[in-house]
């Protein structure tokens, strides 16, 4: 239920967008190409498995991980779903 002047539903619209502008900041991350045989941060090889698991694969396991820690580290989104961190 809508209140105020906003239109029945735009809150179930406004969780719609939310999501896909979500999906969207992800998919644009997902690699793609040919995939390097070498990491392009600190030039250890790229294992053929991994390379033929994610097309496009640009960097180590050891890097990627780094990488994955610092964007969440940094990200403005709260994970953990706790309004006592929403609070601070």
């Amino acid at each position: 239920m809508a209140g105020g002047w906003a239109k029945d539903g735009a809150e179930q619209e406004q969780i719609d967008h939310t999501v896909e502008d979500a999906l969207q900041r992800v998919r644009s991350q997902i690699p793609d190409g040919d995939s390097l045989s070498h990491c392009e941060d600190c030039g250890a090889p790229i294992p053929e498995g991994r390379r033929r698991a994610l097309p496009g694969v640009r960097l180590c396991v050891a890097c990627q991980e780094a990488q994955d820690a610092e964007q969440q580290a940094t990200s403005p989104y709260n994970r953990r779903a706790s309004k006592d961190s929403q609070l601070r």
